[in-house]
């Protein structure tokens, strides 16, 4: 079924910026133009506007010269129709056209020109988007769990206090030069979908029972997760933090970290760090009587917050008699048909909430979205007048659907390349960008995911469920490996006197329910090697798994990790370069590999 309902024209794009921008946005673009002025004219050094872009969500590239990467900051996902068409027309326009959804819920595009960047961020400050505080050593990105409002195990829908979240500290003081980076995150339910378990600050909603036996809906704050390549597992601050006090309890997570910070090493400077210097007593004791006494701040953000008692969190609910779709990391999804529409219904449709409604998965390949896909996606919201989210695992999801409308959406998404039943399934392979164009990367991360994507296919695995894939093209886990059932990392390795591509093989990450394990090291493999070793992996799991059971189960039963690498040995073994060049080379490049790692603009 074509996608017919009308669009923004590309006229119509390029003819709003100037007098509908929010005043803030206004000025955030009005100092970028500045400031860029006086670094082409030499008056301002290259450090400090370096500084000054990535706070204001402009990354330099690996390709180096004027090529940029913009960071669209997307809070807790939620995204409009006139934003999505504002998306397309800049990919196409300004980038390479497509763009990509990262595993914190941004939208980001590549090669724009510096000289350009400003345009850029007129036409999207036009439909209230802005690239601010998407980079840098600032409160980044409040994420939000993709299902908020629609899920049918949740406590609250969190969607309003994401959105009050990110309206505190979007441009606030505190957060404008902070010792590294500050993450906030927030899950409606202990299936943790939003993933709070690994961030400075992250957010679940749950409940208590007071002495009345009346039941109060509130939230349980952790503290110091962080990934990397040290990853340390977030705390619980208290057991229960009621709603009026969740943002003074944020402020103060913050204003500790901002005061205690580790400022001249970077290495050591995000909140994980802080508890390991003070120790998680003496952190937790701050924090609390900073909130204490937070109530004297001339801006205090106690009490209820604006957009929650306007928007409301009560929660979605469970259907009376349903049966909801299960979600979250170790769900098996059960595929009942070899028809194309029965395996995405399967696969891809979340049911079960009271209001009746459904939601659906559209599937993102390695989170790319092209020009198209943009406008589709925004065909699809006006026609069915529905709510569009993007998920941490680099996909979209459509909301508030009605059960008749499916059909109609699976023929559409088929039109857009984009009906694939890949939720939760293996075949959902997540990578950072990698090599293609982060300077810290050592391989091409992209291209493994897609080795392991088609050698699943190739071997009838790829509809498994209940298994994760994450990569990514160096330690710092930007492609969130260490969480994943089967994760890589790319590493240099060295064979017959030459470079190689490697990865580093970890298997049995999971996060959910307040817990988190991060994943166990393998072995090491060749790059080449990495997508069969994917497969047997698969393949024995599939075979030795009792009902039911997850993966880190299985794992822990058949001896852990170490014991699983016992049957992949043979694959760690480079032929000589003479033997078979390929080895030598990385996924999507043409010469011999070398290991180039530039200045991380990530990691600054």
């Amino acid at each position: 079924m074509a996608l017919t309902e009308p669009r923004i024209s590309d006229v119509e794009i390029i003819s709003t910026p100037g007098p509908v921008l929010d005043p803030e946005i206004a000025a955030d673009i009005a100092k970028f133009r500045t400031v860029l002025d006086g670094y082409l004219a030499g008056d301002v050094d290259e450090d400090t506007f370096r500084v000054f872009r990535l706070t204001n969500g402009i990354y330099g590239q690996r390709q180096g010269g004027r090529n940029q990467m913009v960071r669209v900051r997307v809070p807790y996902g939620a995204i409009s129709a006139n934003q999505l068409d504002t998306l397309g027309f800049l990919v196409d326009n300004y980038s390479r056209g497509w763009g990509h959804i990262t595993t914190r819920q941004n939208l980001q595009f590549h090669y724009v020109q510096l000289e350009q960047v400003p345009e850029v961020l007129e036409h999207m400050g036009a439909v209230g988007l802005t690239s601010r505080e998407a980079c840098g050593d600032t409160i980044r990105n409040v994420q939000g769990c993709h299902l908020a409002g629609a899920c049918p195990f949740e406590v609250l829908d969190i969607s309003a206090w994401a959105e009050a979240a990110n309206n505190h500290f979007l441009r606030n003081p505190l957060g404008q030069r902070l010792p590294r980076k500050f993450k906030i995150n927030f899950s409606g339910c202990a299936t943790d979908c939003g993933q709070a378990m690994f961030n400075d600050a992250g957010v679940i909603a749950v409940t208590r029972t007071l002495d009345d036996g009346t039941v109060e809906a509130g939230f349980r704050v952790f503290v110091a997760g962080g990934l990397g390549t040290s990853p340390h597992p977030a705390l619980a601050l208290e057991e229960f933090t009621p709603k009026e006090e969740l943002l003074p309890t944020l402020e103060s997570i913050l204003r500790v970290f901002e005061q205690t910070g580790e400022r001249d090493n970077k290495l050591r400077a995000r909140m994980k760090w802080v508890v390991d210097t003070l120790g998680w007593e003496e952190t937790q004791r701050r924090i609390l009587k900073t909130r204490k006494f937070l109530l004297a701040s001339a801006t205090w953000p106690g009490g209820i917050p604006a957009e929650v008692l306007a928007a409301g969190d009560a929660p979605a609910g469970l259907g009376a008699g349903a049966t909801p779709t299960a979600v979250g990391q170790g769900v098996a999804v059960s595929l009942r048909s070899n028809s194309a529409y029965a395996k995405w219904e399967s696969a891809n449709v979340v049911r079960g909430v009271a209001k009746g409604t459904v939601s659906a998965y559209a599937w993102c390949e390695l989170g790319d979205i092209t020009a198209a896909q943009f406008r589709g996606m925004a065909a699809i919201v006006r026609k069915y007048a529905v709510d569009v989210r993007l998920s941490n695992r680099q996909n979209f999801i459509i909301r508030d659907l009605d059960e008749t409308q499916l059909p109609s959406l699976f023929d559409d998404l088929i039109e857009l390349g984009m009906a694939e039943p890949g939720a939760e399934l293996s075949r959902d392979v997540v990578s950072c960008p990698g090599a293609d164009t982060c300077g810290l990367a050592v391989t091409q991360s992209r291209g493994l995911a897609k080795s392991i994507s088609e050698a699943l296919e190739a071997e009838g695995l790829a509809d498994i469920g209940g298994v994760r894939f994450n990569i990514s093209g160096c330690p710092n886990s930007c492609g969130q490996h260490h969480i994943a059932d089967i994760g890589f990392f790319g590493a240099e390795r060295r064979a017959h006197g030459q470079s190689a591509p490697g990865y580093q093989m970890l298997l049995g990450g999971h996060v959910g329910q307040e817990k988190i394990h991060f994943g166990d090291k393998a072995l090491r493999l060749p790059a080449k090697r990495a997508a069969e070793a994917s497969v047997r992996v698969l393949r024995r799991f599939v075979g030795e798994r009792e009902a039911g059971e997850a993966f880190r189960s299985w794992m822990d039963r058949v001896g852990g990790a170490r014991e699983i690498a016992k049957g992949l040995k043979d694959l760690d073994e480079f032929p000589t370069p003479e033997a078979d060049p390929s080895y030598y080379i990385d996924f999507d490049e043409a010469g011999p590999y070398v290991a180039e790692v530039g200045q991380s603009e990530c990691a600054t």
